[in-house]
């Protein structure tokens, strides 16, 4: 059996002896859109401004929250908030005082409104005046013998809330698998730290999380594409769901399955396939 990238997609069980061929055919589209040009146009384009390790964590987990909606106006609103701190994301939040948080009232990206970004740059101040890499707020509470980075969303998530005064409705932005959220935008977020390669897309900016302890960014685009390859069968959208499907793409590389987010991704948006009903 062989599939074409510009054919309709091909609807397979990975359990039968197709699997071979669906490999070839994933590893194929991850050549395809794995590449330098995937760039501009997605939203890793704005941590990708900078060079400094703190710049690009800070503007990448900025950019992975707001990461819902169209990709121009992500872009836009994340360039807008780089913006708002001077083009130096590192060197602002550390050293900013009260009074210039007055700057971001405005700012407002869909749901999240002023409040959310008052405690995003609280959060990050107090953090980064004590560490030097935000990796270090996910890492601590993972072990290199975990097979996921589960524990390291769970525990980022209580530190991010862990003071009495974080804002209630802040807890949207910032997912955890404890409540069965898919964690799709940080799974993002640690997929553009943690993964590297030579197409040099994801930064690769993190050592103490392992590529093979990644969990796939479960968007609806993906989500689609993965059920008709037949990658995903859970009915609901949920945490569970994360991990079937990354499981079924550990098949087929176990030490980097989430290259494959960049395969059902395409497929599913960048080249607009439709789907056989």
């Amino acid at each position: 059996m062989t599939f074409d990238l510009h054919s309709k997609l091909p609807k397979v069980k990975p359990s039968l002896p197709h699997r071979e061929d669906l490999c070839a055919f994933l590893n194929e589209a991850v050549r395809r859109y794995n590449t330098p040009d995937f760039i501009a146009n997605d939203p890793i384009s704005v941590p990708h401004r900078f060079s400094k390790l703190q710049d690009r964590e800070i503007m990448g987990f900025w950019t992975a929250t707001l990461a819902w909606g169209q990709r121009k106006t992500i872009m836009q609103s994340a360039r807008r908030l780089a913006e708002l701190m001077d083009d130096a994301p590192h060197d602002f939040i550390v050293n900013h005082l009260e009074q210039d948080r007055a700057r971001f009232l405005d700012f407002k990206h869909r749901t999240f409104q002023a409040t959310d970004t008052l405690w995003f740059l609280e959060f990050l101040q107090h953090f980064y005046q004590k560490n030097t890499s935000l990796e270090h707020a996910f890492a601590n509470h993972l072990s290199p013998s975990d097979d996921t980075v589960e524990k390291a969303l769970r525990g980022f998530h209580d530190h991010f809330f862990a003071h009495s005064y974080a804002p209630e409705r802040t807890r949207k932005h910032v997912a955890t698998p404890a409540r069965g959220s898919t964690c799709k935008r940080l799974n993002m977020f640690l997929r553009w730290m943690v993964r590297q390669d030579s197409a040099g897309v994801d930064f690769g900016l993190w050592k103490k999380i392992k590529p093979a302890q990644l969990l796939i960014p479960l968007d609806v685009h993906v989500e689609r594409v993965a059920r008709r390859m037949g990658l995903l069968r859970r009915k609901q959208t949920d945490w569970l769901a994360v991990l079937e499907l990354t499981e079924n793409l550990r098949a087929f590389d176990p030490e980097d399955p989430v290259k494959y987010d960049f395969a059902l991704f395409g497929l599913g948006v960048l080249e607009q396939h439709q789907l056989v009903p």
